[in-house]
């Protein structure tokens, strides 16, 4: 892709416009406003649009650069020239975290419908297998989704490299929920990339470790042109610079100054991009260190979302949140804003997931009503919708529904027969009945 056009200098401007102190009121009294048009623009995208009345682009330009320095927060994260990287919070950008915080703070509150164990395993093991496979899709991995999810699902072994890509991701993405409720530490930072990495690197050795001093550092590469993207910090520095990578991933006050936690999560990501310590796998592994985050300050709504789907779907505006960040005097802001944008589309998707599945279980009682069928197995198999998987046994039945033995197996029986029960035998004398995954296909198809 073609990098964002530099900015003007800001000092350049000031100074010209210094020449004429007139003009320079003139823009410091109609520029006031840090976002023109509601947005967080660009030199490159802004220099597009008409400015106010009497003003150049340039000029229009200065005066949004003034009036957004006074909200600029600087990070403990500087580039190769000491300069440190900076964000601002604006009020659109309120409005979308305070958007996120309703949704996704704490745990998830499910529809009755599918408030289940047994849907949410189901539904956590979806949204993994999601996040393993686009997120490895966005690094080159090129294999179908239905493929690599039957891969995951039945433990085969990879057949090629992107579907190792694909298979580590999803071991990765386990980690990270079994470490979320830890610090991160080097170590562990150190151990998701070699799960990420495992046998997909040219060089084996490179996995699960930083760069060394004397290697060729990897630049990020558009490799449709071949042009450089981004040059990261020597090899040399990676040791100090992650140091203070992770002491602002596990302190959450930063001192005295608070950072919202989905911004701080969303910086972690950027962060580690960044720096691109690894021969390969940078991006996964910042993706992964984004969960890691998210979960760590209890957005436990995160293990049933995927960002990088979201994110697969305009790979380009992903890459240009990073160049438009670096280009404009280290502004994490553009980044932040797509980040989140990335988010609110994730929390949607779900929502219609949510929405999707709670109807279809209603439909699906809907259509037992209508069958004949007594009301024990209709209560057993409305049972069995929202537990995929769960098994009865003839016992059970009987028990739950206080009827004869008989009456109990020839309950399950015909259920069987009719193909919405899987039935196998346990031992020499139980027979169990297992709820399939498909029930709802089944019961429509009668």
């Amino acid at each position: 892709m073609k990098p964002p056009l530099q900015p003007p200098p800001l000092q350049v401007l000031i100074q010209d416009l210094a020449r004429d102190p007139g003009r320079l009121e003139r823009v410091l009294t109609t520029c006031r406003q840090p976002l023109p048009a509601g947005r967080y623009l660009h030199w490159d995208r802004l220099r597009h649009r008409t400015p106010p009345a009497g003003l150049t682009p340039e000029e229009w330009w200065c005066g949004v650069k003034l009036a957004r320095q006074p909200l600029l927060r600087e990070l403990p994260l500087w580039d190769t020239a000491g300069r440190p990287f900076v964000f601002m919070v604006p009020e659109t950008v309120q409005e979308m975290l305070h958007h996120i915080d309703s949704r996704a703070a704490g745990r998830i509150a499910l529809p009755d419908q599918v408030a289940t164990p047994e849907i949410r395993n189901r539904f956590v093991f979806s949204s993994l297998v999601e996040e393993a496979i686009t997120s490895s899709q966005l690094e080159g991995a090129s294999t179908t989704r239905q493929v690599a999810a039957e891969m995951i699902r039945r433990q085969k072994r990879p057949r090629d490299r992107s579907e190792q890509m694909i298979l580590n991701n999803y071991r990765a993405m386990e980690a990270v929920r079994k470490l979320a409720n830890r610090p991160l530490s080097e170590d562990a930072l150190l151990e998701l990339h070699w799960t990420l990495t495992w046998q997909t690197l040219d060089d084996p050795d490179a996995a699960g470790r930083m760069q060394r001093h004397g290697e060729r550092r990897v630049d990020v590469v558009d490799h449709s042109s071949g042009r450089v993207l981004h040059v990261p910090p020597p090899a040399k520095s990676l040791p100090g610079r992650l140091k203070k990578m992770l002491q602002f991933a596990n302190d959450r006050a930063t001192g005295a100054a608070f950072i919202h936690p989905v911004i701080r999560a969303i910086i972690l990501h950027f962060w580690l991009a960044y720096e691109h310590p690894f021969e390969d796998g940078n991006g996964r592994t910042a993706r992964a260190l984004f969960y890691w985050a998210m979960l760590n300050q209890g957005y436990r709504l995160f293990e049933f979302i995927s960002i990088s789907s979201v994110i697969r779907k305009a790979p380009a505006r992903y890459t240009r949140a990073f160049l438009e960040t670096e280009t404009d005097d280290n502004d994490l802001t553009y980044f932040i804003v797509h980040q989140l944008d990335v988010i609110k589309r994730a929390l949607n998707e779900l929502e219609r997931y949510l929405e999707r599945k709670v109807a279809q279980v209603r439909e699906v009682e809907k259509l037992l009503r209508q069958m004949r069928l007594n009301h024990r197995q209709l209560a057993l198999l409305s049972h069995a919708i929202r537990h995929p998987g769960f098994t009865y046994t003839i016992r059970s039945h009987r028990t739950s529904h206080r009827v004869a033995y008989a009456t109990a197996r020839a309950d399950l029986m015909e259920l069987s027969d009719l193909g919405l029960l899987e039935q196998s035998r346990k031992g020499k004398k139980t027979w169990e009945f297992t709820a399939p995954a498909d029930l709802a296909r089944r019961i429509r198809k009668l």
